[in-house]
């Protein structure tokens, strides 16, 4: 079967179900396993933010969102020449990848008769979902349940090493300029790591807050995930937002490794989020992960 995907966590998935050779085309994002971007037809291009301060990256997002522009470009040609058998694309978030109704609009337009699978998930468990329905529809549904099987076993792993212990007050901030609350799937990762997660919207939207609000929420431990940054890029933008939350530990994340793409590394995410929140309970994860700025 002929896959594209449109979306970076949906690369993540098709490579954890042992479809890498299947793939044909990506995005410009797609850069998880690294050969994907490399080896594959990138169908769908956007601006390079590389280098811009999150202000700027807001600014130009809601420039381009009010003005009715589009983030990112499809490949139309390309896509055609690749003849796709299933695209996987999302209507979760503008923002992060594009909307499966411009996909779906391409393909009727260029007489592409390919399956179009949209990936929505809003909660942890609706996650692990997705991997079961991208394994249903490429034709490898017990590869999918046996990932499934393994990513819930190292869940009920941390569940356990955790347990009994207290749950410490745990923000997460997923934007700084302006600030964002942690939503979707995020918090489920903070309560499945041992922590309670505050000033958060499980299962929904993320939305713009003030640290007035996030700060309310009394966080005994803050941890930073910006999307589209890793390390480097969060740990600076931790320490700028330190002297808001007086007396917390402040964090910072590898957000696009562990928290904020819906692919299996969100697992990786719960465990890092647990070597946090209750030191020596679990592994610590490897360098490049998580790193401690206050």
């Amino acid at each position: 079967m002929r896959l594209v995907s449109l979306l970076p966590s949906a690369t993540e998935i098709v490579y954890a179900l042992g479809l890498g050779d299947d793939l044909v085309g990506v995005t410009f994002e797609c850069d998880e396993p690294p050969q994907a971007r490399r080896e594959k037809t990138v169908v769908v291009g956007g601006r390079d933010t590389r280098g811009l301060a999150p202000g700027e990256i807001d600014a130009y997002v809601k420039e381009q969102l009010a003005a009715g522009g589009d983030l990112y470009t499809l490949h139309a040609g390309a896509l055609a020449e690749l003849d796709p058998e299933l695209i996987l694309t999302q209507d979760l978030c503008r923002v992060c990848a594009l909307p499966s109704g411009h996909v779906s609009d391409a393909l009727d337009h260029l007489g592409c008769r390919a399956d179009v699978l949209s990936l929505d998930p809003y909660t942890l468990a609706e996650v692990l979902e997705t991997f079961l329905a991208v394994g249903a529809r490429a034709g490898v549904l017990p590869r999918a349940e046996e990932l499934v099987a393994g990513l819930r076993q190292r869940l009920a792993t941390v569940a356990a090493a955790v347990a009994g212990r207290p749950r410490p007050r745990v923000a997460v901030v997923e934007w700084v300029e302006p600030p964002f609350t942690a939503g979707h799937w995020v918090p489920d990762l903070v309560t499945a790591a041992g922590g309670r997660p505050v000033a958060a919207r499980p299962g929904a939207r993320s939305v713009q807050t003030t640290w007035a609000e996030l700060a309310a929420g009394e966080p005994e431990i803050v941890l930073v995930t910006p999307c589209g940054f890793r390390l480097d890029g969060a740990a600076a933008q931790a320490a700028g937002i330190a002297a808001h939350f007086p007396g917390a530990q402040v964090w910072a994340i590898d957000g696009d490794a562990l928290v904020v793409r819906p692919g299996p590394r969100l697992i990786d995410g719960v465990e890092a989020i647990a070597a946090i929140l209750h030191p020596g309970a679990v592994p610590a994860p490897p360098p490049g992960a998580i790193a401690r700025v206050a």
